[in-house]
């Protein structure tokens, strides 16, 4: 993504259009544009020439951004789950390890990154019907493993929504359940986590379209990231406008949920009633 973004960048400042870009490297104006989103891998001499194209005649600055396109190209650790996943996902895990910020919103289930093992677990069997064990635990090992993001020491800033019926709706037995409450307690201390309940008795919320996660990165150069997800596949919004809408909507979801004190003594009350 970082990539391609410079790549849109060089291109727009030369006034070249994705056609004529395309055409350069032999492609289509769509292959330009995907390589431009980070949707595709990077042919060192499609980079070459294209560079050439831009005007982009200093070595350093070719070397830098073809050494960018080697790493590029560097399958990420999450590849070696990619049996076990469906082809959308291992897109939003990349994105995900490389966000430094990650804002979302949970209904359904308690999002995968505050999952404990044996919550994971059932909520994994209840949607891997028919898998065999071996794959339902190498899809727990996958969810565990991205939650190590929590905890590294450049670890993303978290602000996570859950609302009140992800917390109501039992995946596992009681003690799944307990073990799930006191995990969200003890780690919404964490300095890098906000977490907020959004309570039944609130009523209708900006959040009725359902769960969303929005992604930020470091660099500058990179446009947030919607990601939403579906029964088949799953949406990449970046566009500002689609952006600042779903923006929007968590901004008055963080507005009118309790803040993260209330919220967990909200969930303290749950686990003393589990």
């Amino acid at each position: 993504m970082l990539l391609g973004s410079q790549l849109r960048r060089l291109r727009e400042a030369r006034g070249i259009t994705r056609e004529a870009a395309g055409y350069s490297i032999r492609a289509s104006e769509s292959k330009i544009s995907r390589m431009e989103l980070g949707r595709v891998s990077f042919k060192t001499r499609d980079v070459e020439d294209l560079l050439t194209l831009y005007g982009i005649t200093d070595e350093a600055e070719r070397n830098s951004l073809l050494s960018l396109a080697k790493e590029a190209n560097v399958a990420g650790w999450w590849h070696s789950y990619s049996d076990v996943l469906p082809s959308w996902f291992p897109t939003y895990v990349g994105l995900e390890g490389a966000a430094s910020l990650i804002r979302a919103y949970e209904v359904q289930f308690v999002h995968g990154l505050l999952q404990t093992e044996a919550y994971a677990r059932a909520v994994v069997r209840r949607g891997m019907k028919g898998a065999s064990a071996q794959d339902v635990e190498r899809r727990v090992a996958l969810r565990l493993e991205r939650q190590k993001y929590l905890l590294e020491k450049n670890a993303p800033e978290c602000h996570i929504i859950l609302d009140e019926a992800a917390l109501r709706r039992p995946y596992g037995d009681r003690e799944v359940m307990r073990g799930q409450f006191q995990h969200l307690i003890d780690i919404s201390e964490r300095p890098n986590l906000r977490l907020q309940i959004m309570p039944f008795g609130f009523g209708g919320h900006s959040g009725e379209s359902g769960a969303f996660t929005i992604l930020s990165f470091p660099e500058s150069d990179l446009s947030d990231v919607v990601y939403l997800e579906q029964l088949t596949s799953a949406l990449y919004l970046d566009k500002s406008e689609d952006v600042a809408q779903y923006e929007k909507a968590l901004k008055e979801l963080q507005q009118d949920s309790p803040g993260p004190d209330e919220s967990r003594d909200l969930l303290r009350g749950l686990l003393q009633l589990s």
